[in-house]
């Protein structure tokens, strides 16, 4: 397995904190980036009943087994072993004392804002980024990445995607939603599932999700939390500011994994990526995600957003930083048209404070416009990192 981008901050942070909590999505590769990082740490995983059932009973006696420090794994399933852990860093009074991992992203959040706050750094951990895909061998035609996604699992033993994309929602359903949002209709939640990905890079529209799934608004808001508390789904936020046009409120839907939305739309194979209506909507969910896991690496929170007026003009995705915004527009053909520009230098003459605009198309060369730039997928994350730095 390679190293993951997001090593150093993480060893960094187990340096100048008493715990580090890794959050994620499951089989991002949590376990294995943590035991990897640490292996002088002894490793403890509450998902197997018997730790989980001795955290419960005797969190004392279950601490002190562990000596100065370990990894403990899915730690959100006995969330009151976090305050014994406060009293325990307390007491030791120094850092780089446990590595906690979770796969709930709120419940875990409020558990540790409660118990730990102030004494662990928080890291997200997402799948593969590009560049780790890339350095693992896998394929970067742009087909197969939207076809496979980014699960280091799949990649790194060659799995069937859909064989295991399959797998993964079906131990997903059994195993964290029934205990997540105690949904006892998991037939409908998995056609809810499938609508949500039949929306990628579209406005969150509760009323509309709800009615085709059969559900009420109510219903359709707990369970998209539900996807977003375990990982499967983030909302991107709208752009707001102090402008003369009425922007809209709503944020849009995307997938942490591409390759998770492309199997519940049931594309099979990827060579019927080629054709599929929402290729253009996966692409941009791909670029969109890959910006996230460019913040998260890097111990960062997201910066990101969207523009649309309501009159439609829009920008896919702005990343903020202290520079300015860098405006880009994502475009899934292998051909640049002038139209790709439009909406994009409309925008930034409205915007003041948009610095760059840059295109991120399926194509394979790298072009300079007169105040754009057009750049490859392949040059994604340097756009990014120049980005941080300009």
């Amino acid at each position: 397995m390679i190293e993951r981008e997001i090593t150093g901050r993480l060893t960094t942070l187990f340096e100048q904190y008493p715990f580090v909590t890794v959050t994620g999505p499951r089989q991002s590769g949590k376990t294995t980036l943590c035991r990897a990082a640490f292996s002088n740490l002894e490793y403890v995983n509450l998902e197997a009943p018997d730790q989980r059932e001795f955290a419960e009973s005797d969190p004392r006696g279950f601490l002190s087994q562990l000596g100065e420090g370990a990894i403990i794994d899915e730690i959100q399933h006995v969330p009151a072993l976090l305050s014994y852990l406060q009293v325990l860093a307390d007491e030791r009074g120094r850092n780089s004392l446990f590595v906690l991992t979770g796969s709930e992203q709120f419940r875990l959040s409020n558990a540790i804002s409660q118990s730990l706050a102030g004494r662990t750094a928080l890291l997200r951990l997402l799948p593969f980024s590009l560049r780790e895909r890339q350095r693992i061998g896998a394929s970067d035609a742009i087909n197969d990445i939207l076809y496979s996604g980014f699960y280091p699992r799949i990649l790194d033993q060659g799995l069937d995607p859909r064989q295991a994309l399959g797998d993964y929602v079906e131990t997903y359903v059994e195993r964290d939603v029934r205990r997540l949002g105690e949904i006892r209709n998991l037939s409908g939640f998995r056609l809810f599932a499938r609508l949500c990905a039949g929306r990628i890079g579209q406005l969150v529209n509760l009323s509309s999700l709800g009615s085709d799934a059969g559900v009420s608004h109510t219903t359709a808001r707990e369970w998209l939390t539900v996807l977003e508390t375990s990982y499967i789904i983030f909302q991107l936020p709208p752009y707001h500011a102090n402008i003369r046009k009425r922007l809209v409120k709503s944020p849009k839907l995307y997938f942490y994994d591409v390759g998770l939305a492309s199997y519940l739309i049931g594309i099979e194979n990827a060579e019927q990526v080629a054709t599929h209506p929402l290729r253009g909507a996966l692409f941009e969910n791909m670029v969109v995600a890959e910006a996230l896991k460019h913040r998260f690496n890097r111990g960062r929170e997201s910066n990101l957003s969207f523009f649309r007026d309501s009159r439609g003009l829009e920008c896919d995705l702005f990343y903020g930083t202290g520079h300015g915004i860098y405006a880009i527009e994502i475009k899934s053909g292998a051909t640049v048209a002038s139209d790709y520009f439009t909406s994009l230098n409309r925008v930034a003459k409205l915007i003041p404070g948009i610095s760059s605009k840059t295109v991120i198309y399926g194509g394979a060369t790298r072009q300079s416009r007169t105040d754009s730039e057009v750049l490859p997928l392949a040059e994604l994350n340097g756009a990014f990192e120049r980005f941080e730095v300009n």
